[in-house]
């Protein structure tokens, strides 16, 4: 890996571990944050993707366009469940559990597009279970909430890796910047209308609120997700996701002094548990896909 990468890596991570710290800050419903974060997002890349990316977009198949409605509800069910556990749950708990995406990427491979898994996956998926479980027993002796939560991080890491998986055939036809043009916006939309459905208020927000959406929209989706787009181009997807997994230690650490949330040991073992079964399945797929490549 070229210090250049390398040096993305790490600036994307510091980047995305400020997603929950934003989301915890944000004096808003959880359906609201997100629509926000997608909508003020999609309103940046949207006109350049057209303007830009235009013939490229026309030329989709009607196959691809189904792919990228798809995608973009995934992904709005990704971070409305994902935002929602933040509000429920610790921010330890919460962003280890969603980090266990490349887990049930996986299991999503082997069971829609019947590629067999490795035996070493299949044993980073029963890591990564025992070190949700082990998270899940320490929110048991705190409250029903804090359970929920942890269910609804699963949740968002399920339909994280729905998002990638569909998204991953959108992209054999499509450029970053007309694959994000289009889902960005379809899933703000989407979770504008289940924020509007669930009755929650979309505008009226103090000064500091409409900043932290700003900030959402600009750190985390777009420079932190768009570094990671840009190294898939330089590295393989698995050395992209081991490095995500720093995702969590940062946010957990960012919590400590900002949020003054300091994880027991129960869920701090379980959240390195549940890292290292991740990073294991995200090294055995990476070795996969360079045995395929030879």
């Amino acid at each position: 890996m070229s210090p250049r990468v390398a040096l993305c890596l790490v600036i994307g991570v510091l980047a995305v571990s400020w997603a929950a710290i934003f989301v915890r800050l944000a004096d808003a419903p959880p359906l609201t944050i997100a629509a926000w974060r997608l909508c003020l997002a999609g309103a940046l890349v949207f006109p350049y993707a057209w303007l830009g990316h235009r013939a490229e977009l026309r030329r989709t198949s009607t196959r691809v366009r189904w792919f990228l409605l798809g995608s973009g509800v995934a992904l709005a069910l990704h971070f409305g469940t994902w935002i929602t556990s933040l509000k429920l749950t610790s921010v330890a708990s919460s962003v280890a559990l969603v980090t266990t995406t490349p887990v049930w990427v996986a299991l999503l491979s082997a069971l829609l597009l019947k590629e067999k898994a490795r035996a070493l996956t299949l044993v980073a998926m029963a890591v990564a279970i025992g070190g949700s479980l082990l998270i899940a027993g320490a929110d048991f002796g705190l409250d029903a909430r804090a359970l929920q939560g942890d269910a609804l991080a699963l949740a968002g890491a399920i339909f994280g890796a729905i998002y990638l998986t569909i998204g991953r055939h959108a992209r054999a036809q499509l450029g970053l910047v007309a694959y994000i043009g289009v889902v960005y916006p379809i899933a703000g939309v989407c979770l504008l209308g289940a924020a509007a459905l669930a009755g929650d208020p979309l505008v009226a927000f103090p000064a500091e609120t409409w900043l932290l959406f700003a900030a959402l929209a600009l750190v985390p989706q777009l420079l932190g997700h768009s570094l990671f787009n840009w190294a898939l181009k330089h590295t393989s997807a698995g050395l992209v996701a081991i490095a995500i997994l720093g995702e969590p230690v940062f946010s957990t650490l960012l919590a400590i002094p900002i949020l003054h949330e300091t994880p027991g040991w129960t869920r701090a073992v379980g959240a390195a548990v549940v890292l290292g079964g991740v990073g294991l399945a995200a090294w055995s797929e990476s070795r996969r896909a360079s045995l395929l490549i030879d």
